[in-house]
């Protein structure tokens, strides 16, 4: 699973915010996929009321769980995994669509299907860790055969997309959905665009928010931002530290510099898909594939740089 360490964070503006255009902000929070979840939303001109929104959420996020879920033992992915004949539902058919969508696009550094990968190195269901070559090449092979699905790294990604969509169908313009991924519309309460923190990117950074690198203020475009990165989901044997970024293509942990890639796309799913890809590529190769992508921006950090494409909005 790639843990995103994104947190929305609002301009000291917002303190200063009509005590009118504030009351127009509802939030709403729960617990879904390992990760307190925060969804802010502008209700002004929205007829339905702020319990039934609450309600929708909980059981779009419980609808989501039942399918995609890899921890879910009962949700359609386990069940599939463990080799039951399943008929995939919604969810299950978009996430795999799109999976594909940006294997293609990656080149194969974005693959849903590498999660044998991720368990024999300890980064997955298991606790295993330091593989030999000979596992490692089963795992590949196990990979090539689609025998077990790994959404991680894209499902909270696409869940805040399928949040904002219930959203937009209520009459919603201005959000913001944290769900340890984030999708923003609109404008927060202060009236402008909404800002989200991007955590320094160094061992021991463990609290979202408490030592930001850099902040992006969205503008009030519509998209989804993610961050995907090496300092918080890792272990150190024998001197040499082993990082959840798993390549694909090689069955081995990345060996490059690059600590952290934060992505901004059409979608929150796509921020989440291509973040991963980005930290599989390296600074240099990623740096290549957004430029390439003119609906992309990304801040990419390392032990020795950080880029920022032409369109990325950093806040001073």
């Amino acid at each position: 699973m790639n843990i995103r360490h994104l947190i929305g964070i609002l301009a000291a503006t917002v303190m200063l915010a009509s005590c009118a255009a504030s009351r127009d902000y509802e939030t709403f929070t729960g617990y879904a996929q390992s990760v307190t979840y925060s969804v802010k939303v502008n209700m002004k001109g929205v007829q339905t009321p702020p319990a039934t929104v609450a309600a929708a959420i909980d059981s779009l996020l419980e609808e989501i769980d039942f399918s995609i879920s890899g921890y879910n033992r009962n949700s359609l992915l386990s069940r599939r995994n463990a080799g039951e004949k399943i008929t995939p539902d919604r969810h299950f058919t978009a996430l795999s669509e799109l999976s594909e969508k940006y294997r293609e696009m990656t080149s194969g550094a974005f693959d849903v299907y590498c999660g044998p990968l991720f368990d024999i190195w300890g980064f997955g269901f298991t606790a295993d860790s330091l593989p030999s070559d000979e596992r490692i090449a089963a795992a590949m092979q196990e990979c090539k055969e689609g025998k077990t699905l790994n959404f991680n790294a894209i499902a909270q990604g696409y869940t805040c997309d399928v949040i904002a969509s219930y959203l937009y169908s209520i009459g919603v313009k201005d959000m913001l959905v944290d769900i340890g991924e984030i999708y923003c519309a609109g404008d927060g309460p202060s009236g402008h665009g909404w800002r989200i923190g991007i955590d320094n990117p160094v061992d021991g950074n463990d609290t979202p928010g408490k030592d930001l690198r850099a902040v992006w203020n969205s503008s009030g475009k519509s998209c989804g931002i993610v961050t995907s990165g090496n300092y918080r989901k890792y272990y150190v044997k024998d001197g040499r530290k082993y990082a959840h970024t798993i390549d694909p293509r090689t069955g081995r942990p990345v060996t490059h510099n690059l600590l952290s890639a934060t992505v901004v796309a059409p979608t929150a799913a796509e921020a989440d898909a291509i973040a991963t890809a980005c930290m599989v590529m390296g600074m240099d190769k990623a740096r290549e594939f957004i430029e390439e992508h003119e609906d992309m921006e990304a801040f990419l950090v390392s032990d020795t740089q950080t880029w920022a494409s032409e369109g990325f909005s950093l806040s001073e």
